[in-house]
């Protein structure tokens, strides 16, 4: 079976946030457009957080994960956290417009949430290319002022930045905060990330930041027992294979390097709970099952 499933004993009108349209057609696609006969890395995401928006298909491959990976959630939310930090930071250096690039399915506080505890007027646009993600970050996004959704592609990022939703909300000439979320994970050397992201690095005014994250299989440097269990890496790369999109894993120097021109803020490329923790710090064996990356940067 393939329904999508909420609470137990939950109306599935009321465990939405916001207004859901009655499906997909709003979009200009058609419900059968809407693959749930694979799984879905937005909606695989979801399941590691707890959320409702997925399939028995995704549940099924995600589980598979966890059973190879026990700790997925665990870095799935300190990957969240991160990023929660960083937009934080990256609001009060300033920045009160930003651009979040290919979001998956949006799950509250979601970054133009963060940013206002901040500063209440600041304004965000999020990217997707996917339809799955459209239908749900459009209706969720929906009463939400000085947001807004625009289908677009990563990969093409001239087309983004002209798309006269971003183009309303977000001024070039003044500083952007670029929040590039796990799409990198499933973007090959194939698609060169580094060109993608400095190519909107190069559009964006002084004062910029780029904040990102990346899956990784590297064991943790300051555990004295990590070692890559190559067997679990490749399982799990196969899970990702029989979805939409494969799975893209990169080591700490690879993440550095997507930074281009970006200048990396202290403390640099770090795993997710490092960077500038609000809490305390996890010792050595839960940083080594923390499979994220994360970094900040800002144009100079």
């Amino acid at each position: 079976m393939n329904e999508q499933h909420g609470p137990p004993g939950c109306d599935p009108g009321a465990w939405a946030i916001g207004p859901y349209p009655p499906g997909p057609d709003h979009l200009g696609f058609a419900a059968e457009e809407i693959d749930t006969s694979r799984p879905h890395p937005a909606r695989m995401y979801d399941y590691f957080l707890g959320g409702w928006d997925n399939y028995e298909v995704d549940r099924v491959a995600a589980d598979r994960v966890i059973e190879l990976h026990p700790k997925v959630r665990d870095s799935v939310r300190a990957n969240g956290a991160f990023r929660r930090r960083a937009v934080r930071a990256v609001a009060a250096a300033g920045v009160r417009q930003f651009l979040v690039l290919g979001i998956g399915i949006p799950t509250s506080p979601n970054a133009h949430e963060v940013a206002r505890e901040t500063a209440p007027e600041t304004r965000v646009v999020y990217v997707d290319s996917d339809p799955i993600v459209a239908t749900h970050a459009r209706a969720r996004l929906a009463n939400a002022p000085g947001t807004a959704f625009a289908l677009g592609d990563i990969r093409d990022p001239k087309a983004v930045l002209e798309d006269p939703t971003v183009r309303e909300l977000i001024d070039l000439e003044r500083p952007v905060g670029l929040l590039v979320g796990g799409v990198l994970d499933f973007l090959g050397d194939e698609d060169h990330p580094a060109a993608l992201l400095a190519a909107f690095g190069a559009a964006l005014a002084a004062g910029s930041h780029l904040i990102l994250s990346n899956g990784t299989y590297e064991p943790y440097e300051g555990y004295a027992q990590g070692r890559v269990d190559e067997a679990a890496r490749a399982h799990v790369e196969e899970v990702y294979k029989s979805a939409t999109t494969p799975l893209a894993l990169r080591t700490k120097d690879e993440v550095a390097a997507l930074l281009g021109r970006f200048t990396p803020l202290e403390p640099g490329v770090v795993r997710v709970p490092l960077w500038r923790p609000d809490e305390p710090v996890p010792g050595p064996e839960e940083l080594n099952n923390t499979i994220f990356y994360g970094a900040v940067g800002r144009k100079g």
